[in-house]
């Protein structure tokens, strides 16, 4: 999704940003900013960027609601011989998930448009998890002092200078037996999964066995029947049992132009945690769940690995992630 094109300032700052936060120069390719691009010309911009050895990472802007029509346009030999760290989040899972199953491991979170061109500054959970995905390291992952779900609308001049509504979040949860368990991670945006296993796009369920569920909601407020009823499928597909560990981002619960009570927005929260909390308790009650990361739809956000190491402590409720 061409988000860079509508207010260049936003991809302009994020530009300088990057290349300021970790010294490296900055490639944009030509659909980056290109209003209603196709499939095949954003498959041949991300081919394109794996293939090139002068390109060391590469970073979505944002994510979208089609890059699953993408995929089929990959040159996949190329990306295969040249794998390298890719950051993004939301329908971005798409991509995560093709890469997952070619053994190449990626970085869950990150985007030019929303973490690094908008707002004051970088958030530091974000600009030091960046740095770790790139260089190497271990991180503990901790909670943030405040938190928001949308920032200031891109078309507003205040959006390059201010975030939006920033609260105290809730505590993270933590259910499932007392233990500690390192594996690596797999999952993304539900609504994406759902897309994924519709569209028979995820065929290594064996490779799931002793895994860490990366699980989010997107931006979209999302009803807890459905949610709980797609959590279901994934147990009754034989998903859950067979994984070590879930980690259940804090998901979104105020949008534009939808801002309820404080209140409101933390029973809503809750709700969902309790839904992965029970169903994992039916599916794999041996599973360690953590609700409410800082990860996914939410600022600041951790950047995370996927299909990279990740540990969770359910005796004493830490968590780190293991950027190799």
């Amino acid at each position: 999704m061409a988000g860079p094109a509508y207010v260049p300032a936003i991809p302009q700052q994020a530009m300088r940003r990057l290349r300021e936060l970790t010294g490296r120069q900055v490639v944009e390719y030509p659909t980056t900013a290109q209003l209603h691009a196709s499939a095949s010309a954003r498959a041949t911009d991300i081919s394109a960027a794996f293939d090139d050895p002068q390109i060391g990472a590469i970073m979505s802007t944002i994510g979208g609601n089609d890059l699953i029509t993408v995929l089929t346009h990959l040159d996949e030999s190329a990306i295969v011989a040249n794998p390298k760290p890719f950051f993004g989040y939301s329908a971005n899972t798409h991509l995560h998930n093709w890469l997952w199953q070619r053994s190449i491991a990626s970085f869950y979170g990150g985007s030019t448009q929303v973490h690094l061109g908008t707002g004051p500054k970088v958030d530091r959970e974000h600009s030091t998890s960046l740095l770790a995905a790139l260089n190497g390291g271990d991180l503990e992952i901790k909670a943030t002092a405040t938190s928001e779900d949308y920032g200031i609308e891109w078309s507003d001049p205040r959006a390059l200078t201010h975030t939006g509504e920033r609260t105290l979040p809730e505590p993270w949860r933590w259910s499932g037996p007392e233990k500690t368990v390192r594996g690596h991670t797999w999952g993304g945006c539900v609504e994406v999964l759902v897309e994924i296993l519709i569209a028979d796009r995820f065929r290594a369920d064996h490779l799931l066995d002793g895994a860490i569920l990366l699980l989010e909601t997107s931006e979209e407020i999302l009803p807890p029947p459905t949610f709980g009823t797609w959590l279901r499928a994934l147990g009754e597909r034989g998903i859950l049992a067979r994984l070590a560990d879930v980690i259940f981002a804090r998901p979104p619960a105020t949008s534009f132009g939808y801002n309820p009570p404080l209140a409101t927005q933390a029973s809503y929260r809750r709700c969902l945690a309790e839904l992965v909390e029970a169903v994992m308790q039916d599916y794999n009650p041996q599973a360690v769940v953590c609700c409410g990361l800082p990860c996914g739809h939410t600022r600041p956000q951790w950047i995370l690995p996927y299909g990279g190491q990740v540990t969770l402590d359910g005796t004493r409720q830490r968590l780190w992630a293991h950027y190799r």
